[in-house]
């Protein structure tokens, strides 16, 4: 037991749990790393209020829809409700460095939301780095159908530390399926990601939403 963590041993191995301190340190954290994103967007070096509002309203929409869950996998990850296009959206209006900073701030809201805690290392992958690569939107940010491409990336990136997070920390999952650890780790993590992703994708290629999109953007920029 530490401050911020409490051990847990069952039949399925060693676990950890957050303390009250725990969950006091993250939301402190999830507000340093909002205040930081503000910071850094645009030229500007100071803190604005609109990327600040805008990012609270999109990472709170997020995590609501993420509990609307369509399929739950049966150990961790779930298609849901299009909750990943909204973390997308930060990167997409404010560029790759908001988006990613406010990535890690979600996922911290993730971890507290529902946290799975075997090792640091596991918690980092799973949490800061999976949902942070979201924040890849912003690569595209300025770019035509910047939100679609943006999109991609940001899954591709989660299904990244997903799939390395799966081969690495629960590989021996994958005994009895018949599967190598690398290909169940890809299928299991593509499969909830993938239908998502695909769900998104075709909502978002209907005219009628990308210009609505389009709309917001302007509303969160200028």
């Amino acid at each position: 037991m530490s401050l911020f963590v409490n051990k847990m041993v069952d039949e399925w191995g060693t676990s950890y749990t957050l303390t009250g301190a725990g969950y006091g340190a993250l939301v402190l954290l999830i507000l340093v790393l909002l205040l930081a994103a503000c910071y850094l967007t645009g030229e500007k070096r100071q803190v604005q209020t609109k990327p600040m509002v805008f990012a609270a309203m999109a990472m709170a929409l997020g995590m609501i829809t993420s509990f609307l869950k369509l399929f739950e996998a049966p150990m961790g990850g779930s298609v849901t409700l299009f909750s990943m296009l909204f973390i997308c959206c930060i990167g997409y209006w404010y560029g790759l460095r908001t988006g990613l900073i406010t990535g890690v701030a979600y996922g911290l809201l993730q971890l507290i939301a529902d946290p799975y805690i075997i090792s640091l290392p596991q918690m980092i992958t799973d949490y800061l780095l999976a949902f942070g690569a979201l924040g890849l939107s912003g690569l595209f940010s300025n770019q035509k159908n910047g939100l679609i491409k943006g999109y991609i990336a940001g899954v591709l990136g989660r299904l990244l530390f997903a799939f390395l997070s799966g081969l690495i920390f629960f590989a021996s999952y994958a005994k009895g399926s018949g599967m190598s650890a690398p290909v169940y780790s890809l299928a299991y993590n593509g499969s909830y990601l993938g239908i998502e992703a695909a769900m998104t994708l075709v909502v978002l290629s209907v005219p009628a939403v990308n210009k609505a999109f389009g709309r917001v953007k302007q509303m969160a920029v200028n």
